[in-house]
């Protein structure tokens, strides 16, 4: 029973600190978090993170109920998931590659849907989310343990540390009007139709 309960909470620990460790530092999300607080101000990009942090459930949920077991056991999937995903990040570049920096002053919209996809399309997500189901959910227990504990830890840390960075992307651009932050945002958007509603 102590070495059962000792085992849980090494492993608890050990999750949290992947956790923040992985969540914290700048990705994907985070810098694209911080873009959206520096172009729209912190307030506004609440919902975003939202977002964000839905799409990260999302993958979680996936990962916990087989995704991860294709992963490890078929090299196809895998391979599949790594090209798409570079792909699009390759999509994203050339997309963003000539763009007019001068927009128009109307902003569009930043709401939860622009979030949800980001995690899913994002392999980092898929790196931490996988690490964090087979190295340390076998640690926690049973697997209704398992589902609680990691999903509910990532999301509560993702809630803090996104709007953290839309917090920290929002003075950047008081302070620094011109920055590449406050442009970042405007560069990867520049031929998306703004959203409405």
């Amino acid at each position: 029973m102590v070495k059962t309960l000792a085992r849980v909470i090494i492993g608890l620990l050990s999750l949290w600190a992947l956790i923040i460790l992985m969540v914290g530092t700048p990705g994907p999300a985070n810098l694209l978090a911080m873009s959206v607080g520096a172009r729209y101000g912190f307030l506004k990009c609440v919902s975003f993170n939202i977002g964000l942090t839905l799409g990260k459930i999302f993958l979680n949920l996936a990962m916990g109920f087989g995704l991860g077991v294709l992963l490890v056991n078929f090299t196809t999937f895998q391979a599949v998931i790594k090209f798409t995903g570079a792909a699009y990040m390759i999509y994203l570049a050339l997309k963003s590659w000539n763009v007019n920096l001068q927009q128009s002053e109307e902003k569009p919209k930043v709401n939860w849907k622009q979030g949800i996809l980001v995690h899913p399309l994002n392999p980092k997500a898929w790196v931490m989310t996988l690490i964090a189901w087979t190295e340390f959910g076998p640690q926690l227990g049973s697997f209704t343990v398992q589902l609680i504990v990691i999903v509910t830890s990532f999301a509560v840390v993702q809630i803090f540390v996104h709007n953290f960075w839309s917090f920290l992307g929002a003075v950047l651009s008081r302070t620094l009007p011109n920055s590449i932050i406050s442009v970042s945002y405007t560069h990867l958007r520049a031929h998306e139709t703004p959203e409405h509603g």
